[in-house]
């Protein structure tokens, strides 16, 4: 009966709600923030891919001052094991973590290293740009990549140096640095902040209407394109969060500019809805030249008295040129339209590169080429 429902709903629901986004998705909240970790440590266990001593100088010390925590002193010892590599830790701190909660965290090999996998990274503090230690990792890592080889070849997938632990850290300190007054206190404010994360006017100014529509009242209002600053009314029942538990639910459509998005390197193009093109005639042709080398041996004759045999170079050289159409796209064609328009023409995706770039120097592109 519940599907039943949701099937009913699904067909009188209006396109454009279906093209709507929560508020959620299109914003971040002023003071609700990810924080960024660092820390070095030592990853161990490697079966003969770890750093080489000799070249890397950092694993070599680093080791040493982990043993002498064991009463091991070996700073004068020629270390010569390849079993251990120094790494690079980083991890996100959520904004609101608690100290004993667990978070993901990436390692990757600073040294000549050839693979992490079977390692094992012993306890590593990660710190925050302000100095303060937030989390300890420790754990075994996962590696997506491989390498393998002989004396004569190898192969290597993905990338072997790379490794993430899940749940690898522990929250020792929360954000703040465990002091309640430090920390951002989110269901006190009065006024608040809500970033786009794609600013544009046209949203921001919708998001402020759907806001003040469903608190009946100006509580919020657009000072620039990225930010919905939001004044919580004294007759609302609820601090900050409640009002955000049911601001973040309502949703907007989000409007979007017209722009040509173009990665030359792999010959992808992703183009926008709002894409138009003004009357324009194309025509498209491919021009393909065929060098091949045919040499031919001339040898002297039969019982002659004298000379040699020698390579008379020859070369054939061939030009084939498509005969193609000009063809006419109208002015004012949707995202759809072009596409076929382009697509009947015959080309490929490198050549409807060009074709794009073409059309917007004509000045029939209305929209915005960028380039990755």
């Amino acid at each position: 009966m519940r599907l039943l429902a949701a099937l009913i709903f699904a067909l009188i629901l209006p396109a454009q709600a279906l093209a709507s986004s929560r508020i959620k998705d299109l914003v971040d909240v002023e003071g609700v923030r990810e924080n960024y970790l660092l820390g070095y440590g030592l990853v161990s266990g490697l079966d003969g891919t770890g750093d080489s001593l000799r070249n890397a100088a950092f694993t070599r010390q680093a080791l040493s001052g982990m043993l002498e925590e064991f009463n091991v002193y070996t700073r004068d010892a020629n270390l010569n094991t390849n079993n251990v590599a120094a790494v690079m830790i980083t991890a996100s701190l959520p904004a609101y973590a608690a100290p004993g909660s667990r978070i993901d965290v990436t390692v990757s090999a600073i040294g000549d290293a050839n693979s992490l996998q079977g390692g094992v990274l012993l306890p590593t503090p990660l710190i925050a740009p302000n100095g303060q230690t937030y989390a300890v990792a420790q754990g075994s890592i996962a590696v997506g990549g491989f390498e393998a080889g002989g004396d004569a070849a190898s192969i290597t997938r993905g990338v072997p140096t790379t490794g993430r632990i899940a749940n690898g850290a522990t929250v020792e300190m929360p954000p703040g640095g465990g002091n309640p007054a430090g920390r951002f206190d989110l269901s006190s404010q009065l006024s608040l902040d809500l970033a786009l994360r794609n600013p544009d006017i046209t949203t921001a100014r919708r998001m402020a209407d759907t806001i003040n529509r469903y608190m009946g009242g100006s509580v919020a209002h657009v000072p620039d394109p990225g930010t919905v600053i939001l004044t919580r009314p004294a007759s609302f029942d609820g601090d900050m969060i409640d009002m955000l538990a049911q601001i973040e639910q309502l949703r907007v459509e989000p409007d979007l500019p017209a722009r040509v998005i173009i990665d030359e390197a792999t010959g992808t193009i992703v183009m926008g809805e709002h894409v138009r093109v003004s009357t324009v005639a194309i025509a498209q042709g491919n021009l393909t030249i065929t060098v091949t080398e045919n040499p031919i041996a001339s040898q002297p004759a039969p019982f002659a008295d004298g000379g040699e045999t020698v390579v008379l170079p020859r070369t054939d050289v061939t030009v084939e040129e498509d005969n193609m159409q000009l063809g006419v796209l109208d002015g004012g064609v949707s995202l759809r339209e072009l596409v076929d328009g382009l697509n009947a023409l015959g080309v490929t995706p490198r050549d409807m590169i060009t074709i794009l770039q073409a059309i917007k120097a004509a000045g029939a592109l209305q929209a915005e080429i960028e380039v990755l």
